[in-house]
């Protein structure tokens, strides 16, 4: 009879710390320090700062990790951004809190300066940032992972 109080207990103490880190994950914010990677050669490419004001999220540009012949400057952007640096740009806006995903945002990509729609979300207990641009519906885009850095 002891031995299956002990085992209850530890079964409940197991599933106690799992719904907590379920329920962390799910509650977790993007606000914060990422780390983006290039898609083709798998180095840093910049840091992006997420911030939150009236109830949407925004990412910018904190540092980037330029190759010998990147401009640090948006040379591909049009209007008010062609030619602003690139570090400060805001990237990420407009995103705002639906379910567990952050969604109705736009993404600027700094390499073509295209904008494009966005969603995010977090995974891997708020570790991991899936960032999603798109155009149109979201099947026609392209994703990429973040990995919080503070």
């Amino acid at each position: 009879m002891r031995i299956l109080k002990q085992t209850g207990v530890l079964a409940f103490a197991l599933a106690a710390a799992l719904m907590g880190s379920a329920a962390w994950a799910e509650n977790a914010s993007p606000i914060g320090l990422w780390k983006n990677v290039d898609d083709t050669s798998g180095k840093p490419r910049a840091l992006i700062r997420i911030t939150e004001a009236n109830g949407a999220l925004q990412g910018k540009i904190e540092k980037v990790f330029l190759a010998p012949n990147e401009s640090p400057t948006c040379t591909k952007c049009e209007g008010a951004l062609k030619n602003a640096p690139v570090i400060g740009l805001v990237i990420l806006s407009g995103l705002k809190k639906d379910g567990a995903e952050f969604t109705g945002g736009q993404i600027l990509d700094p390499d073509n300066g295209k904008t494009y729609s966005s969603k995010i979300y977090l995974t891997d207990g708020g570790k991991t940032l899936n960032v999603r641009g798109y155009i149109g519906v979201s099947l026609l885009g392209r994703s990429q992972i973040w990995q919080r850095q503070e």
